[in-house]
């Protein structure tokens, strides 16, 4: 257990070498790596603790907080886009997904343990709560009433289980959360026991119009004696955009939520909420605050309040309709529902108290309860919890940062006394913050933590008063239940003090005087330790003990009692042996001074104990001013050397008293004997003898006591001792003088400070009353040459001696005429630079010795190439180790040269041996001449001479242009800095005082270059991916960069990975080229970079490979370094980060490993699998080769790549006889996956050997035999055998072909599809507007107005008024059941009335009643138990079989209005892509433009047998201004479009048209006959093509379509549609004529030439009966076989469907499929269906399968299949609707139940899908199962989806019109009608023919008798 941060000094150094430094508490704790904690729970009583964290629940002890269960709940094979499933074929998408728990919850009736997952749609499991490892309940096959909790981690999910009558019950809200939760309420109430657990069917469900509307995220759940509440935020109603706080209340006991309120909460000032605590009678919620949310404020909501605003809601609510007593609207029913306020009676409120069924609900009140921020916190706020204790309420809130705050709550404030750090820093404390059951403890979790920190859970104290070990942390805590219990010496809550009654007993933080027990004041302070007495100490506010009781003073480990006289305590100190020794080299011991009661310390104070003797060791140097001076009384002996307490010197013997003794004037340490200083000079010269004297005072305490004087001198290595004479002066000075000596220190130093002191007798040393020394000086040392001696103090007397050695020696040591006055000539060593420009002005540094002692020798004496140069008197130096001279150079002709001179005095002048040359320096060009303001540019500056003098720097304009390190003589290079405008500036160059300006060659300024645009944004973590960067001024870029800053972390740094520190502009070398930079940089601060150089394209264009990054770092910025200008990639992507994707893998090619080749047939598709393939990369961007030969790449997918290999085998990349490799190359990233071997092609299959050698045989014996016969058939035999062998092979090779032209086939239809998906992006699927929709819907064949508009025109303008006043009356009247069925029944009895009129009449009332869909349901209803009942006497299995009724034609269309959104968000993609595919396949191959016949298709009616040669062409179609005039003009686009040689020129246009105006629906482009098709062939060949014209070819009546083919049109050819300038052709005119909408393929028909018969590619077969056979050619009779044996073609149409076999799947998928909530209307529909046959007593499953297929799956998918014009707005051709046709029955055949069977007579559409139809079937069955397994839809979410639909189609005239149209079948049957209703006596109370004849007399503007 952690102590508490400590206050002592020594265990504060150890925390802070503790890294990280995080505060420590007395709490316990349990962390699990790598694990993510979610949720607390905790058992009532003393039970466990129970954690949910991500694929695992934990069970805890309470207080210790051991381990004591585990369960795993994770990972799980799952998608958030599937419904529960058991088998994974169920679900593709379905990936191992981490389970993070969403809800945990306790049932502490039953005993078990509640926990929901994310995963499996948020199901939940229920768990024992004494070991969580252990089972009670999981849903194995969970249906959606049992998806509780949000299935996306980041969606709060919060709950209750409240008790309920004879049961427990859950209540559970969530937030909106993937595409399942649209079905799932924000609030339900659920059942946790019975057959469904967890289920909410039957019970109260949250009913919201539009979740996404409101969208609530719920903060937390509580629950009192009688309501549970609910905090959250949301928006407001579907108008308001903005968030608010709201609070919700339910009563416990209401099941149905009938009692639903809410109203909001508005913390003054504040955000929203983001934590909420229910605490003793009051709600507090902490709220944002500050700028983003980044502070909180913390509110308290009385609940009284709280429940009096909910309960004037629900009266105005109840009782007023909602209203205010102003009249505004002060409640209402939320969430987009139907229902509204309404007028009960008064006392409503109290009788209902928990609502009813008939009250409405839910209601939200609109004034918010309002409250003032009781505090302000600096962080966010993520939990809180309040409890009551000691009379105190407490609040603790954990923040975003890890910490915990403990709040005191006072009235209407609150006040933080203490926060600690529970988790580390940067995790947030998760909102589950629990108290446990004796409210002494808190449950602190911290979920989510930043590496490499772990989740943990800490149990920390409420009050945590025993960690405070003293009064004054006790006190300082400011804890209110934490106090300092005097006599106990404990800190302690109030209850645990015994004493706490008394006075003082109990000190507390908050009390009037809070300050803790102290000594104020000792006397004596101190005491000397040979001594004992009695010391006082005064103690205020001591309290008071019982008369058997008493204090004590402990001083240390000695105890004495203690007298107690009011505040003051005498006591007495201990003898010298008790008292602790003194720590070395101190001279007092200090012990604590405690006043005791018993073993309880309750004052303490420092006490010292001190020793005169060792005072005098404190300070060698003065032992007497040490002593007199201390702190204690010490006095001094001068004559015995003693420090002694007291007046305790020796007899006779004189004292020095102590400076603490005010009586006695001969005291301090002015009074002891001492050493003033020096009487002579302190400077002693080295090698020569002196004499010391030293001047001293008060030395008459020896007088009469002659001793004998000694002087200490302490030299290096040596104590030297001299003898010294004592003379006496007048008073108390004197003087000593030491013996003479000679000094020579061993070691040479021009100046040695020596201490020196002096003793008396034997060792009695006098004080030094200073630091005394003397300094030992040598000339010879620092002084190397003349003048530098010479330049010495004249005080050392120091000269140049040229005796024997010359040196500087001090001037007696110097022999006589020895000492020279002047110094030798100069010496130069060196001159620094070497060059300088003609104008002078250069400083010239000049290194030697000898240069002068002064700078006056020097002044004028320096000449440089013979001319003079000025020094400079401030950078002249001869005290340093090498003496310098700067001069200025004189000017000077260029290329003057010559050495430097310097002649000090009257010496010969000192001459150098490197000479100094004037040269001119030129600049002659400038690379480059432009560069952006910003700067940034490397500008090379060439030019001669370049290298002139040392001070060279560079500018262009008025701005320093830095040098880049070293000048070369032919270049300088720099770097420009920023400029304030775009302009030309001249570079200059300056050369100390010179100056060269590149007056020719200007540098400019450009302006900034600007991005615009960059894509891709994705790269793998190889880089290598070209980026296209698109912007302005690009080129003026010297150098563009592409860089990512990267974070490593310390793992990657280990491995050395690819970086070393590198100076971002390293120093260059002259005549050696820059080297490139390394890819990757290590920055200061521990980032990395990583860059590639782009290219510059152009002006607008830059080309960058992303840098490749290494595995680990962290990419925290990518941008682009345009010299100075930094952008950042996201400015250029519209605000998107570039993202860097792992590395793709591949499987090698072959199973056996990468080195065993792989087999490859010719011909073959390769399919290469892997992960992460599309993620950073194009299928553009791949490069795929084997060997030296590419493999195309067709399609790239997440997990595959497809490629077509070269024909043949190429050979390997490395020129050997090797097999060719397998590598795959995306950006950087290269992978080998091994080699690839062709097989060898096979031969066509010749007559087999065997059969030959039999058929030989035979043959032999049959000449033998019969050789006449054989001769006449000859003949015919070896042709007989030629044709089967042909058949044979074709047969062979057609079934080994199929297989892999459909993976070649599928493989471009992928592609296709591919580019279809990035279209659709930006385009979108062309949906019709749901207008058109119904209208096609319900009037299939109507064409485009199925409704015929009012009479419009000024002479009608009179009576429309009053038609409109009766179709209005009519439209009131539709609104009765009674009327509505009886004019349905009447209707339907006619016998004129036709199946035709049932159908219209029906969806006419589908239009006039679309606003009231909550009462066409219940006519729908009722007329489907009618058809029911009929059918039950009959043969039930015929219900619904047929739309002859108008029941089931209004069914058709209540489940199109219905199922409208779901085909838009769902079903619709499928079956787009599913058409799509289809036409691109179709238009692949050649279609016959007369007999609609084509070589791809399914329906084996529509297939073309006949082998036509075709060959795909790519015209390239003029698209722009000039499309339609002359070539070449301006502005025009060229698109590339698909066709084929042998299209008709009509077809060439529909496929043109597809290509240019593939992003726009069909309706809205020009029509195919409006448009001529123009060849353009140079500037002036224009032909306009047509199907006939002059050129086309007739022969024997037949007439052939003019092609591609027939008008030679190369491939590339540019064409254009212009305005048709004549009318088309025979086919476009009857094609205008006779062809309905969306059916335009030509049919046989006779044109104008008298019998003449178009054909297009075959010609049709019809022969007229009686013709006599011809003798045909070989061609026709070898086609005749053919046909004879049509399966050899019948592979097409498998090729077809291998081809489209996927989007085909995928569409049933889509329709069958419950992974996703089944729409609610065939729920409801299904379980209406189920009531039908129950309420008939019909238990056959077949019959109750029929009618769910007959009503949905045959009625409105297989329509919607066939027809995907009435959803899409699309063209279907013939061939488009022929394939559809065979898919269509394929899914009619999947919905029945008897057996398919299949045989040799079988259709051949069928025999196409017998193997998979039987799947299909299992779907259908599958699909009806779960949902009769799924929740039950219930009236009140039907009724709301149903108001929601009813917005959809309200145009008032569509439905007048409507209303105008049933009302002329109203007048058709007009008296059945009337006599109808006038014999129900019902509808005679209700006036209904009576109605009826009213406004017919309106609409028909006519008076009827009444």
């Amino acid at each position: 257990m952690a102590p508490r941060p400590p206050f002592r000094l020594h265990l504060l150094l150890l925390l802070l070498s503790l890294p990280p430094p995080l505060p420590l508490t007395l709490a316990q704790r349990f962390s699990a790596a790598n694990t993510t904690l979610n949720h607390l729970a905790r058992a009532p009583g003393p039970g466990s603790l129970y954690v949910g964290a991500v694929n695992r629940l934990f069970q805890l002890s309470p207080d210790s907080l051991q381990l004591e269960a585990t369960a795993v709940t994770g990972p799980v094979l799952d998608s958030p886009d599937c419904v529960p499933f058991r088998d994974p074929a169920e679900c593709p998408q379905a990936r191992l997904t981490d389970n993070a728990n969403q809800l945990l919850l306790v049932s502490s009736r039953t005993r078990e343990l509640v926990a929901c997952g994310q995963v499996r749609q948020g199901v939940c499991e229920k768990r024992r709560l004494g070991d969580v490892a252990e089972v009670l309940y999981q849903a194995e096959d969970p249906g959606d009433g049992q998806f509780v909790a949000a299935n996306v981690p980041g969606v709060a999910t919060v709950g209750l289980v409240v008790p309920g009558p004879g049961r427990e019950l859950l209540l559970v809200a969530r937030g909106l959360a993937g595409k399942l939760a649209g079905g799932v309420p924000p609030l339900a109430v659920r059942q946790l026991a019975g057959p469904q657990p967890f289920s909410s069917e039957g019970l109260g469900r949250l009913v919201v119009g539009d979740f996404s509307d409101y969208n609530n995220s719920y903060v937390g759940a509580f629950a009192t004696a009688h309501f549970a509440y609910f905090v959250f935020r949301r928006r407001g109603a579907r108008a308001q955009a903005e968030y608010r706080s709201y609070v919700a209340r339910v009563c416990l006991g209401d099941a149905n939520l009938y009692s639903y309120v809410e109203v909001p909460l508005a913390c003054r000032g504040q955000g929203l909420v983001q934590a909420a605590f229910l605490g003793p009678g009051t709600l507090l919620g902490a709220f944002a605050a500050g700028p983003r949310g980044s502070q909180a404020a913390l509110c308290a909501f009385p609940l009284a309040e709280l429940d009096g605003g909910m309960e004037q809601a629900r009266r105005l609510c109840y009782t007023v309709g909602g209203r205010g007593p102003s009249g505004a609207e002060e409640a209402t029913v939320e969430y987009g529902i139907t229902s509204r306020c309404v007028t009960l009676p008064p006392d409503s409120p109290e009788s209902y108290p928990c609502g009813d069924e008939h009250t409405p609900s839910p209601i939200a009140g609109r004034w918010p309860l309002e409250a003032e921020p009781l505090l302000q916190l600096a962080q966010p706020i993520s939990a809180v919890a309040a409890l009551q204790a000691d009379g105190h309420t407490l609040a603790f809130l954990g923040d975003s940062q890890g910490q915990l705050h403990k709040v005191l709550l006072n009235g209407s404030r609150g006040q933080v006394y203490h926060s600690e750090q529970v988790g580390p820093v940067g995790s947030a404390i998760s909102p589950d913050l629990l108290v446990d059951g004796s409210s002494s403890h808190l449950y602190v979790l911290t979920a989510q933590q930043p590496p490499p920190a772990s989740a943990q859970v800490a149990r920390v104290p409420v009050a945590a008063c025993p960690q405070f070990p003293d009064c004054a942390s006790c006190l300082q805590a400011r804890d209110p239940l934490c106090g300092w219990c005097v006599l106990q010496g404990r800190c302690t809550r109030k209850g645990q003090c015994e004493r706490v009654a008394q006075l003082d007993q109990w000190l507390w933080s908050y009390g009037g005087d809070s300050r803790c027990l102290q000594i104020q004041a000792l006397q004596p302070a101190h005491h000397p330790r040979q001594e004992q007495g009695q010391v006082t100490l005064s103690v205020p506010r001591l309290p008071g003990l019982a008369v058997d009781e008493y204090f004590h003073c402990a001083f240390g480990d000695y105890d004495s009692l203690a007298q107690v006289d009011g505040p003051d305590v005498a006591c007495v100190t201990p003898p010298q042996d008790q008292v602790p020794p003194n720590p070395p080299g101190t001279d007092h011991v200090t012990v604590p001074l405690t006043l005791m009661f018993e073993d309880v310390a309750v004052a303490t104070a420092n006490f010292s104990f001190y020793d005169c003797s060792a005072v005098q060791a404190m300070d060698v140097a003065a032992p007497c001013r040490a002593c007199v001076g201390s702190f204690w009384r010490c006095h001094w002996c001068p004559q015995s050397s003693q420090c002694v307490h007291g007046a305790q010197c020796p007899e006779g013997e004189r004292t020095v008293y102590s400076a603490q003794e005010v009586d006695f004037q001969l005291g301090g340490p002015e009074a002891c004997p001492q050493i003033e200083g020096l009487a002579g000079p302190a400077l002693v010269p080295v090698g020569w003898e002196s004499r010391l004297a030293l001047r001293v005072r008060n030395l008459q305490y020896f007088r009469g006591r002659p001793a004998p004087y000694h002087c200490w001198l302490e030299l290096p290595g040596e104590l030297r001792r001299l003898p010294a004479v004592l003379e006496e002066a007048a008073g108390a000075a004197g003087l000593i003088r030491c013996q003479a000596q000679q000094f020579r220190p061993a070691t040479s130093q021009r100046e040695l400070p020596v201490p020196i002191y002096v003793t008396r007798d034997e060792g009695q040393r006098l004080d030094n009353a200073a630091a005394l020394h003397v300094t030992l000086y040598d000339c010879a040392a620092g002084h190397p040459d003349c003048s530098h001696c010479q330049a010495a103090n004249r005080s050392l007397g120091c000269l140049w001696c040229s005796h024997d050695r010359p040196a500087c020696r001090y001037g007696p040591l110097c022999p006589p005429g020895a000492a020279e006055p002047l110094c030798p000539m100069p010496s130069i060593h060196s001159i620094e630079p070497l060059t300088g420009p003609p104008e002078g002005g250069l400083a010239l540094t000049i290194l030697g010795s000898n240069l002068g002692r002064d700078f006056a020798d020097v002044e004028d004496a320096v000449r440089v190439a013979g001319l003079p140069c000025s020094p400079d008197p401030a950078l002249y130096q001869i005290s340093a180790r090498l003496p310098r001279i700067v001069c200025v150079t004189s000017p000077a002709p260029n290329g003057t040269a010559g050495p430097v001179q310097v002649a000090v005095r009257s010496r010969p002048p000192g001459i150098s041996s490197q000479r100094f040359t004037y040269q001119d320096p030129v600049l002659l060009s400038l690379n480059p001449r432009w560069g952006p303001q910003a700067g940034g540019t490397q500008l090379t500056i060439r030019g001669q001479n370049l290298h002139t003098g040392s001070n060279i720097s560079a500018f262009v304009g008025d701005q320093p242009c830095p040098i880049q390190e070293p000048v070369c003589p032919e270049a300088i290079v720099c770097h420009t800095m920023p400029q304030a405008v775009p302009g030309e500036a001249a570079v200059r160059v300056v050369f100390g005082h010179a100056q060269r300006t590149l007056r020719t060659s200007p540098f400019l300024y450009t302006v900034d270059p600007q991005l615009l645009a960059a894509e891709p944004s994705t790269s793998f973590r190889g880089g290598g991916r070209l980026i296209r960067v698109q912007g302005s001024s690009l080129d003026v870029v010297q150098r563009p960069l592409l860089s990512v800053w990267l974070e490593t972390p310390v793992e990657v740094q280990a491995r050395g990975a690819l970086a070393r520190p590198q100076d971002p502009k390293p120093r260059r070398s002259c005549g050696v080229a820059a080297a490139d930079p390394q890819a990757c940089i290590q920055l200061p601060g521990g980032l990395l970079q990583c860059s590639t150089v782009c290219t510059v394209n152009s002006s607008s264009l830059l080309l960058c490979l992303s840098p490749a990054v290494p595995d680990g770092a962290r990419p925290s910025r990518v941008f682009f370094a345009l010299d100075n200008v930094l952008v950042d990639f996201a400015r250029t992507s519209g605000g998107q980060d570039f993202r860097y994707q792992p590395n793709p893998r591949l499987v090698p090619l072959s199973r056996h490993g990468p080195t065993r080749p792989f087999r490859l047939k010719p011909g073959h598709v390769l399919d290469v699998e892997g992960e992460g393939l599309n993620l950073g990369i194009s299928k553009e961007e791949v490069r795929v080769r084997i060997g030296a030969g590419e493999c195309l790449v067709k399609t790239l997918t997440l997990t595959h790549l497809y490629c077509e290999p070269p024909p043949r085998a190429p050979r390997a990349a490395n020129g050997s006889g090797s097999l060719p490799q397998f590598e795959v190359q995306m950006g950087n990233v290269r992978l080998a996956l091994g080699p690839v071997q062709y097989e060898a092609e096979p031969a066509l299959a010749a007559f087999p050997v065997a059969a030959q050698v039999g058929l030989g045989m035979g043959a032999a014996v049959l000449i033998a035999a019969v050789l006449l016969l054989t001769l006449m058939y000859r003949h015919k035999s070896k042709q007989a055998l030629r044709d089967y062998r042909k058949v044979l092979v074709q047969l062979e090779n057609l079934e080994i072909g199929v297989g892999d032209q459909c993976r070649k086939e599928f493989t471009d239809l992928m592609t296709e599809m591919t580019d279809l998906s990035s279209d659709l992006e930006a385009s979108g699927i062309p949906f019709l507007d749901y207008r058109t929709y119904a209208e096609r819907v319900f009037f299939p064949g109507h064409g485009g107005r199925p409704l015929q508009p009012l009479p419009d025109g000024p002479q009608e303008e009179g009576c429309r008024a009053t038609v409109r006043q009766g179709l209005t009356q009519l439209s009131n009247l539709l609104n009765s059941k009674l009327f509505l069925l009886t004019l349905i029944r009447t209707l339907e009895g006619q016998p004129g009335f036709s199946q035709r009129d049932r159908c219209h009449v029906a969806s006419l009332l589908s239009l006039a009643l679309h606003g009231k869909l909550e009462y066409l349901t219940d006519i729908l209803r009722t007329l489907l138990s009618d058809l029911a009942a009929h059918y039950v006497d009959k043969n039930p299995k015929l219900m619904l079989r047929r739309t002859e009724t108008m029941a089931e034609k209004l069914l058709t269309n209540w489940l199109a209005i219905c199922l409208y959104a779901f085909l838009r968000e769902v079903a619709g993609e499928p079956l787009y892509m599913l058409f799509r595919a289809i036409k691109y396949q179709v238009d692949k191959g050649p279609v016959d433009a007369v007999t609609g016949k084509a070589k791809r298709t399914l329906n084996d009616s529509h297939l073309l047998r006949e082998d036509v040669d075709f060959r795909p062409l790519t015209l390239l179609v003029l698209v722009g201004p000039g499309a339609g005039g002359a070539a070449g003009s301006g502005g025009e686009q060229r698109v590339p479009a698909r066709v084929l040689d042998t299209d008709t020129v009509t077809q060439v246009k529909e496929k043109v048209l597809d290509q240019v105006y593939k992003g726009t629906p069909f309706s809205q482009r020009p029509s195919v006959h409006t448009l001529d098709l123009e060849w353009r062939s140079g500037l002036a060949g224009h032909l306009t093509l047509s199907d006939e014209d002059l050129t086309s070819v007739t022969q024997n009546h037949w007439k052939r379509l003019n092609t591609l083919q027939h008008y030679k049109v190369p491939d590339g050819a540019t064409v254009g549609l212009i305005p048709q300038r004549h009318n088309g052709g025979a086919v476009s005119q009857s094609l205008a004529q006779s062809c309905s909408s969306g059916e335009n393929t030509p049919m046989l028909e006779d044109g104008d030439e008298g019998g003449v018969r178009l054909w297009h590619l075959v010609k049709a077969t019809e022969e007229p009966e009686g013709s006599k056979p011809r003798r045909s050619s070989l061609r026709e009779r070898e086609r005749a076989r053919a046909k004879a044996i049509p399966e050899i073609y019948l592979t097409r149409l498998l090729s077809m469907k291998g081809t489209l076999q996927k989007f085909v799947d995928d569409t049933f998928q889509a329709i069958l499929s419950v992974n996703r909530p089944v729409p609610i209307a065939v729920k409801y529909l299904f379980d209406f269906l189920d009531e039908l046959a129950e309420k008939n007593g019909i238990e056959d499953p077949e019959t109750l399968h029929i009618w769910k297929t007959n009503s949905l799956l045959l009625r409105f998918w297989v329509n919607t299949l066939k027809n995907p014009q009435f959803i899409f707005d699309v063209r279907v051709s013939d061939n488009v609707d022929a394939i559809l046709t065979v898919i269509t029955q394929t899914f009619i055949d999947s919905c029945t139940l008897s057996e398919h069977k299949v045989g040799r007579d079988s259709p051949v559409n069928k025999l196409l899908y017998a193997r998979e139809i039987p799947h299909y079937k299992q779907m259908v069955e599958k699909y009806y199962a779960d949902i009769r397994q799924s929740s039950p839809a219930s009236y009140q979410e039907m009724n709301s989806a149903l108001a929601e639909l009813s917005g959809n189609y309200t145009s008032t005239p569509h439905c007048l019109e409507a209303l105008q149209e049933l009302y002329t079948h109203i007048h058709r049957y007009y008296d059945q009608i009337i006599g109808a209703l006038e014999e129900d006596p019902v509808s005679q109370k209700m006036q209904l023919a009576c109605r009826l004849q009213q406004l017919a007399a309106l609409v028909e503007n006519k008076v009827t008798d009444l």
